[in-house]
């Protein structure tokens, strides 16, 4: 498993420890909004979410936790996800911590991620999807070197809920410029 650093962070595989900001990131009504999530009711529930993230073996995802430099206290969580080793393809997603937002967080985890795919996984291309009616995602994905491509039609399902929307694809390759 891979350690990556930015300006800002620490970017680690999830560690137990981790379990009290999990707990806030996963029941954040922001994040909940995006991002399916598991429930996660108490700290128990929290820690097993770290601990499956941690655990890479199957070679579909990979899953860090963002540290902040200065407290050394969790601030987001960034995914590799549908990852298709023989087609050298993948998918990117990422949560933030309230209390981190408008940092550039974001940014720093998914365009450290991206890299590391593309150096350390030989990966020849990561996209990230997101509903059109979110714009920081789409603002998020832009500023990481993302190059927005195009709407699939109902292709995001609201989680919790029977609605469908329009979602966005942006896709970074090896050759684009870095952000």
């Amino acid at each position: 498993m891979e350690r990556l650093e930015t300006t800002d962070l620490i970017i680690r595989p999830p560690a137990v420890e981790d379990a009290p900001e999990a707990f806030e990131l996963i029941n954040d009504p922001d994040v909940r909004l995006w991002n399916p999530a598991r429930d996660c009711p108490d700290l128990e529930t929290a820690a097993a979410w770290c601990r499956d993230g941690a655990d890479w073996s199957e070679g579909t995802h990979a899953t860090w936790h963002a540290v902040d430099r200065g407290s050394l206290r969790m601030v987001g969580n960034v995914s590799l996800f549908a990852i298709d080793a023989d087609d050298r393809v993948a998918k990117i997603g990422y949560r933030v911590l309230p209390s981190a937002r408008g940092r550039g967080v974001a940014r720093q985890m998914v365009d450290a991620v991206t890299r590391w795919a593309f150096e350390s996984r030989g990966l020849m291309r990561v996209q990230l999807e997101h509903s059109v009616h979110n714009v920081a995602s789409c603002r998020v994905a832009e500023s990481a070197g993302f190059v927005y491509e195009g709407t699939t039609r109902s292709a995001y399902a609201v989680p919790a809920s029977e609605v469908r929307e329009d979602c966005h694809i942006h896709g970074r390759l090896p050759s684009d410029p870095a952000p």
